[in-house]
C-alpha cells in the first residue's frame, strides 16, 4: 500500500476533501427529530416546473435499460432554440461541477493559474487544486467580487478568471459596466467564465446577459445550471455555452454520457415551461427573503442579502455549533466556514412554514423568546 501511496501526487495529499451531509432519515434518527427542513443547498422548494413533472411520470421504465444520449443531443437543440446559439455551442455536464473540470482541463496545464474570488463558489477552487493549477484567491471587496483586485492578480500564467455573477455566498452581482469595464481592461488575455447559476432569481435590467456578452467577448464562457431556479437538482444537469471553438476544446476533455437520460429529459421539459415557473419562484423567494430580514433585524443580527435563493447571517455562536443546535429543531442550515465565513450560516430561501419553523428555532436557540 505504500508504494501505492507514494504515487499520489503532492497536490492531492494536501487536498482536504468535501464531506456531504448525510441522507435525512439518518440525520433525523442521529438528531431525533421527526421533520426535516432541508435549508443548506439553495434547492427550490417548488420543485421543478409542471412540464418537467409531466415528462419524468411518463419515463416508460424499460427505456431505463438504453444508454442516455451521450451529448445530450436533444437538450442541445432546445438549448439552441432558447438562446438563438447553434447546438455545438453547448456543452451539457452532470452540474456545473462536471463542466468546470472539463473547462480546467481544457485549458490549463502545469504551472498555469486560475484567479477567482476567495469567498465563492468553491468548486472553482478545488478543481484547479486538485488538478495541480494554481488558484489565486482575490479577497472580496464590500462582500462584493473587485473587478480591480482580479485585474491585478492575472499573470501571464494566468489562464481561466472565474466570476460568479450573482456570487454565491453573498449575491452580489456585476452590472452591465462593471462587467464590460473588466472585460476591456483584461483585454483577452484570459478565458472568462460567467457563472450564472442564479441568474434567473434576478430581475433588473442593469445585469448583464452573458448570452449577449460572449457574442461582443471570444474569451467568454457562460456557465448555467438546473439545479436551482429549475429544481432539477437531483438530475445533476449544468451547461456551458461559448464560442464554437471554445466549446469544441472543452469538449475534447469531456466525458460522454455522463448526464442520465431523465435529467437531460426534464431539462429539455423545464425549458418549455419556465415563465410562470420562474414568476412563482421570484415571488417565494422575494417574501422569504423580506421575512427574514425581518426577523435577523429584530434579533439585531448582521446578514447579507443580494441577488439568489439565499441569505446569510452572522451569528453570535460558531456556525458548527448553530448547526447541530438548529438541527436538534429539525432545521438544517449551511455552515459558512468552509466558504471563508467563520460565525456565518447560509440559509435557503423556501416556503412559509420553512422560514417560520428557522426563525422560530434560531430565536430559541439564541435565546431569544
Amino acid at each position: 500500500m505504500s508504494g501505492l501511496l507514494d504515487r499520489v501526487p503532492d497536490y492531492v495529499r494536501s487536498f482536504e476533501r468535501y464531506v456531504p451531509s448525510r441522507p435525512d432519515p439518518v440525520l433525523m434518527r442521529q438528531f431525533g427529530v421527526t421533520h426535516l427542513f432541508r435549508l443548506n443547498n439553495n434547492e427550490n422548494a417548488l420543485g421543478p416546473p409542471p412540464l418537467a413533472r409531466d415528462a419524468l411520470a411518463s419515463f416508460p421504465p424499460e427505456r431505463g435499460a438504453i444508454y442516455p444520449s451521450g451529448d445530450a443531443y436533444d437538450l442541445r437543440q432546445a438549448l439552441a432554440a432558447k438562446f438563438g446559439k447553434s447546438p455545438e455551442q453547448f456543452l451539457v455536464g452532470n452540474g456545473s461541477c462536471e463542466v468546470i473540470s472539463s473547462v480546467i482541463r481544457a485549458f490549463c496545464g502545469p504551472g498555469d493559474a486560475i484567479v477567482t474570488a476567495d469567498k465563492t463558489f468553491a468548486v472553482y477552487e478545488w478543481v484547479a487544486r486538485f488538478s495541480g493549477v494554481e488558484a489565486r484567491l482575490v479577497p472580496l471587496k464590500h462582500q462584493a467580487l473587485s473587478p480591480e483586485a482580479m485585474l491585478a492578480a492575472v499573470t501571464e500564467r494566468t489562464r481561466v478568471v472565474f466570476v460568479c455573477n450573482p456570487n454565491n455566498p453573498t449575491g452580489s452581482w456585476w452590472n452591465r459596466a462593471t462587467l464590460g469595464r473588466f472585460l476591456a481592461a483584461l483585454d483577452g488575455r484570459a478565458l472568462v467564465v460567467l457563472d450564472e447559476a442564479y441568474r434567473e432569481f434576478l430581475d433588473d435590467p442593469d445585469f448583464p446577459d452573458a448570452m449577449d456578452v460572449m457574442e461582443r467577448h471570444d474569451n467568454v464562457l457562460v456557465f448555467r445550471t438546473f439545479s436551482k431556479m429549475y429544481g432539477l437538482a437531483g438530475f445533476r444537469v449544468g451547461y456551458l455555452c461559448g464560442p464554437p471553438a471554445a466549446v469544441d476544446f472543452a469538449r475534447r476533455t469531456h466525458i460522454a454520457y455522463s448526464v442520465n437520460i431523465l435529467g437531460q429529459i426534464a431539462a429539455t421539459a423545464a425549458l418549455a415551461d419556465d415563465a410562470g415557473h420562474i414568476a412563482a419562484t421570484r415571488r417565494m423567494v422575494d417574501a422569504a427573503k423580506g421575512y427574514l430580514r425581518d426577523r435577523f433585524d429584530a434579533l439585531g443580527l448582521e446578514y447579507v442579502s443580494g441577488a439568489g435563493n439565499f441569505i446569510m447571517v452572522r451569528t453570535p455562536l460558531s456556525d458548527t455549533l448553530l448547526y447541530r443546535k438548529l438541527m436538534r429543531e429539525g432545521v438544517m442550515v449551511r455552515t459558512m466556514t468552509g466558504f471563508r465565513y467563520p460565525n456565518w450560516i447560509r440559509i435557503s430561501l423556501a416556503r412559509e412554514q420553512a422560514m417560520e419553523a428557522f426563525a422560530k428555532a434560531l430565536a430559541k436557540v439564541l435565546g431569544q423568546t
